[in-house]
């Protein structure tokens, strides 16, 4: 692990640690039957009158910060090590965007109006708002939350794998013998 790596795990403890302070709450009103709609974020020692977390999304955040977390150890490692392969500049494109997309598609979830909840199987939506403001009638749709989450990450892995460098690794002579000694050896000893 180099320095930069080093800095970057302590600013995931630290956004771990702001996430789980501060968690998302939904509101439960009686005078909505006890739906619950998005109460925003209050420190978990003193959660709202008729609050709940919001387990669903606390756990979307959660995972965004830890896998924002392996796209910085990616784009910060080093390539001194022999058994490091080089990240094409493509590739690092792909993690920066991929980096960005997740953290859009939190700040703006999808959320639905507190009216047409219901007990259907398949949640309606109402659209995307702004994460930090006034959504005290919606609440937010965590199955597309969940459906835009995946997509984002499946197409980041698809690009990834499709913009690899498939060259071959240049190796020095020295390396190249190296290799043909250890393949010989391999082949005496069967």
């Amino acid at each position: 692990m180099n320095r930069l790596q080093a800095i970057a795990l302590c600013v995931v403890a630290a956004n771990l640690a702001l996430v789980l302070a501060f968690p998302p709450y939904d509101y439960l009103s009686l005078a909505r039957g006890n739906i619950p709609t998005f109460g925003g974020f209050h420190f978990f020692g003193s959660p709202p009158l008729h609050g709940q977390i919001n387990r669903d999304f606390l756990t979307l955040e959660i995972f965004v910060v830890l896998i924002n977390a392996g796209i910085a150890w990616l784009l910060l490692r080093d390539g001194t090590g022999r058994a490091v392969r080089r990240i094409s500049r493509s590739q690092r494109g792909v993690l920066w965007l991929m980096a960005i997309n997740l953290v859009l598609v939190l700040l703006f979830p999808p959320f639905e109006n507190y009216y047409a909840i219901n007990k259907a199987a398949l949640p309606s939506f109402d659209g995307f708002y702004f994460l930090f403001g006034d959504n005290a009638q919606r609440q937010i749709v965590a199955t597309i939350l969940y459906i835009e989450i995946v997509l984002v990450l499946v197409n980041a892995g698809l690009l990834w794998l499709l913009l690899a460098d498939r060259g071959r690794e240049k190796l020095s002579a020295e390396e190249m013998r190296r290799l043909a000694d250890t393949l010989r050896t391999r082949q005496h000893r069967e």
